[in-house]
Order: structure tokens, then C-alpha cells, then sequence
């Protein structure tokens, strides 16, 4: 149990800000990217900040930044804390906006992403007794290694599904008496759509409960509903970036997608004047990624923040229908 998911609103931010300044050492002291832009911020030492209030002033940083700094300086860019003998794995983005990103790891950072996707499980109250079924194809993509990760981590058996076909899957599903099922939400469906066409009923399978990676699309309740009707399963939602980390998960209540707060400080701004807003953009900072961190990184992604305690009694902020759309997709009409 993480014990930080019901600290109050002071503990959590005395923890974060403790975790900070841990990370901010290193950085300042062998990180060529960051140590670059807090300098240019007046931050020389950890001890310059202050306060979490003084962190919020630090400068933010965008895809294109990180983007541009690999292409000048190939084929991993500045941002690395380490020699590259210390990375131990690489992945990187579908390149879906822009130039593909390639990210390292450390032995200590994929132990990290593991203990994220710990807590994406238990909120789902998945753990060491469940059988998990990963129908993905394990490519560079980070999102198929980091759940199997976290499954390690928790002890419970993995069964793979990489370079089945989607019937294979089914009678792997069937055969070791899967109980969770990790997929995007659109080939849980898919799968759905070929058991009916099998006569499968997938509502007998062991199947009890759906994680879903890689794709928006089960906090929307309408999505939400189908795959628990196809799958007759619970299904919860799980967000996060290569370049940023496992940072949201859903809980048993299903009231909203958490921010995982022990390990991210979340911050929603107004994404044109920059200030802290219950409605806009999403802000992360990643606390145990020392290898290649994001500090004050621009998600993109257009949120609505919900303060109140949840009913499973996490006092980690949660964003209301998970992540509502695209910053750059909002049209303005005069």
C-alpha cells in the first residue's frame, strides 16, 4: 500500500518538495539540459528554491525543446544525467505530432516506472493473485514494457500476447484463465467484435478486470460502458507518456482518473497566461526519473482538475473525465 496516497494536501507537498531538491542536485551538477535552463532561472543549488511556489515560476518545457535538442545533438539529445553506459533501456514516441522522441532509462528509472504502474494496478485492485494477458506487440513503444514491469513488481503472473494473431489471443485468454486483460481500449473491442463472431461470449471467461494503455478512450463513459459490457469486466483507465512517466490511474469508485502524486507534481495552468487554473493544461514534473527527467513539461493535454477527497479516501488530486482533449485543438471563434 502506498501509504502517501492519503497523506493531506501540506505532507503531500512537503514530500514532493523533498523529492525535488533531490532531483535537482544531480542535475544542476552533470544534466547539460537542465542544468542550462536553471541556471538561466537563477537556480544554481537545490537550496534556491524555496518553496513549491518558487518552483512554479521555473521556465516550462515543450515537446519541440526536447525534439530540437535530439536532433542537434543525436541521437539522444542533452537531456542526460548520466554517462551512457549507466541506460539500460530505450524507447520511444509513435511520432504521431512531431519527431519521434528516443528515451533512456536506468536500472533505478525502469524500477521507478515499475512502481508507477504498481499503483495503476492498485487502484484497479489488481495484484499477485491475478493472471494479466498483454495483448500488445512489445515494440519500441514504452507503454506495452512498463505494464509488464509493474506486473513483476507485483507479483503476478504475465502471460504475453506480442506476435499472436487476435483469435490466438482469445484461446490464450480462455486457456490460462486470464483474470486482466491490458490493451488499448479499441482492440479490447476488436477482440469483442471476433469472440461474437466465434459465439464466444466473453462475459464467461475469468476475466474480471480491463486496464487500458496506449490510447484516451476508457474514462469517457460511454467507451467505458461497451468494454465492460463486451468483456463483463470492470474496466479502468491508466495515463502516461514515454517522456513522462505512468502518471494517472483510475480507483475501484471509478470517479475520475488520479494524479499519481508521490511520484509527479501535477499542475494545471490557464495555457495562455500561465497561471494555476481548475480548467487547462496539464504540467508534470517526474520526481524518481533521474536518468532523463521532464521538469514543468507541457503535456498538451486539456484537463479539469477535482480537488475533493475521493470516496476510496486517496487524497491525490483527480482530473474529471480523465483528459478531456487536445490544447491545440481548441478552435476559437470570434
Amino acid at each position: 500500500m502506498n501509504t502517501a496516497e492519503h497523506l493531506d494536501r501540506a505532507a503531500l507537498e512537503t514530500l514532493q518538495f523533498k523529492r525535488l531538491q533531490q532531483l535537482l542536485g544531480p542535475l544542476l551538477e552533470t544534466n547539460p539540459f537542465y542544468r542550462a535552463k536553471l541556471n538561466a532561472a537563477g537556480i544554481a543549488q537545490p537550496e534556491d528554491l524555496v518553496t513549491l511556489d518558487d518552483f512554479r515560476h521555473l521556465p516550462l518545457t515543450t515537446r519541440a525543446e526536447l525534439s530540437t535538442d535530439q536532433v542537434q545533438t543525436p541521437p539522444y539529445g542533452t537531456n542526460l544525467t548520466y554517462p551512457s553506459s549507466r541506460y539500460t533501456r530505450i524507447h520511444q514516441t509513435s511520432g504521431t505530432t512531431g519527431h519521434r522522441l528516443r528515451w533512456l532509462d536506468t536500472a533505478e528509472s525502469w524500477d521507478w516506472w515499475g512502481r508507477c504502474w504498481a499503483q495503476v494496478y492498485a487502484g484497479a485492485g489488481v495484484g499477485a493473485a491475478d493472471r494479466i494477458f498483454f495483448a500488445f506487440s512489445f515494440g519500441p513503444f514504452i507503454g506495452f514494457w512498463s505494464g509488464h514491469q509493474g506486473a513483476d513488481r507485483i507479483g503476478a503472473l504475465i502471460v504475453p500476447g506480442g506476435g499472436m494473431s487476435s483469435d490466438q489471443r482469445l484461446d490464450a485468454i480462455v486457456e490460462n484463465e486470464i483474470t486482466t486483460l491490458v490493451c488499448t481500449p479499441t482492440y479490447a473491442l476488436h477482440l469483442g467484435e471476433i469472440a461474437h463472431a466465434q459465439n464466444l461470449d466473453l462475459a464467461t471467461t475469468s476475466v474480471r478486470t480491463t486496464v487500458h494503455a496506449g490510447e484516451p478512450g476508457a474514462n469517457l463513459p460511454a467507451t467505458r460502458q461497451l468494454l465492460e459490457q463486451t468483456w463483463g469486466a470492470r474496466a479502468y483507465d491508466h495515463a502516461g507518456a514515454t517522456e513522462v512517466g505512468a502518471w494517472g490511474f483510475d480507483c475501484q469508485e471509478q470517479s475520475g482518473l488520479h494524479l499519481n502524486e508521490s511520484e509527479f507534481i501535477c499542475e494545471v495552468v490557464d495555457p495562455a497566461s500561465g497561471e494555476p487554473a481548475d480548467e487547462g493544461e496539464l504540467i508534470i514534473t517526474n520526481l524518481g526519473r533521474l536518468g532523463m527527467p521532464v521538469i514543468r513539461y507541457r503535456t498538451g493535454d486539456r484537463v479539469a482538475l477535482d480537488r475533493n477527497t475521493c470516496p476510496c479516501g486517496r487524497t491525490f488530486y483527480r482530473l474529471r473525465g480523465g483528459i478531456i482533449g487536445r490544447i491545440d485543438d481548441a478552435l476559437l471563434v470570434r
